[in-house]
């Protein structure tokens, strides 16, 4: 082993000193330590033994530093002053360097989460923070973030991620029991319709009116949040609009499945934007996010 560059007792001695010096007492620096008096009196004699100096006078009613002691105690401050400074930066600079990504609901639930678990073991060194909100805009503080929209119509360096496609999907037991034909069966079942705040989110008409059908469409549930009209699709309560790339991995273990045969492109693109704020950390995951979308 490498020779230590310093010659030092152990911390465990010490850190006893130092809190007993403090305190004026071995009882109270017992206390701060959990550790036994007797612990404290046995580190604080041992350090003694190494020193050859004597650190504390001993009395019945207590102890007093020694003038030897307290030329430590001022020492030892000193040092965990500076030690304590270098751990508050180092906690700061830690915080600095993590990368905080917003997205909505759907998108960190079903298509960022599961690549940052994948993401998390080839990079364990890298934090990351994720904002979830589904009103798009509230991404302060992030230094990427992902949205749904005309990349072309925002500012700073944006890049687009996947173009999706959308389907008509419902759970096995639901689709064994309403096996349909055509877009115009649409009308005898139960829809779940999305009343999302962001008003480019494909709904029922739009989608029908894509493949050509402006008949009528079924009534059914209505539901502000993604992830929860997927889950209502899974518990057998009607058909539900699926963006493929969010969708896939509850399409591949059968939690749901397509009831018609036709789809559309998706009008928009999903896209990841990089904030001024984001540090080398970011560009990472960023370039690993647009080189690993497709899987």
């Amino acid at each position: 082993m490498p020779k230590r560059p310093y010659d030092l007792p152990p911390l465990s001695s010490l850190s006893s000193f130092e809190a007993a010096a403090r305190h004026e007492s071995f009882k109270s620096a017992a206390q701060e330590l959990n550790v036994t008096p007797a612990a404290i009196s046995h580190q604080v004699k041992a350090l003694e033994v190494e020193l050859g100096q004597q650190l504390f006078h001993r009395h019945q009613r207590g102890v007093e530093l020694s003038e030897t002691g307290q030329m430590l105690q001022l020492t030892l401050q000193r040092g965990f002053e500076q030690i304590s400074t270098m751990v508050t930066q180092l906690r700061q600079d830690s915080q600095t360097r993590a990368v905080t990504i917003g997205a909505t609901t759907a998108v960190s639930s079903l298509w960022l989460t599961p690549r940052l678990a994948r993401f998390w073991k080839r990079h364990g060194n890298i934090a990351v923070t994720q904002n979830v909100s589904d009103t798009d805009h509230a991404q302060t503080g992030c230094n990427l973030s992902i949205h749904y929209g005309d990349m072309t119509r925002d500012s700073g360096d944006c890049r687009p991620l996947f173009r999706d496609r959308i389907a008509a999907l419902a759970s096995p037991a639901f689709a064994a029991e309403n096996a349909i034909d055509a877009l115009a069966d649409l009308a005898h079942l139960p829809l779940i319709h999305l009343n999302a705040p962001d008003e480019r989110w494909t709904d029922w008409r739009t989608w029908c009116t894509a493949l050509d059908y402006d008949g009528p469409i079924g009534e059914g549930l209505r539901v502000n949040n993604y992830t929860i009209a997927l889950q209502a699709a899974q518990d057998d309560m009607g058909v539900v609009l699926g963006w493929n790339a969010l969708t896939a991995p509850l399409v591949q273990s059968g939690a749901l499945v397509p009831l018609l045969p036709q789809d559309i492109a998706a009008p928009l693109d999903f896209y990841i934007k990089t904030h001024a704020s984001a540090n080398e950390r970011a560009i990472l995951l960023r370039d690993w996010l647009l080189t690993t979308q497709a899987s």
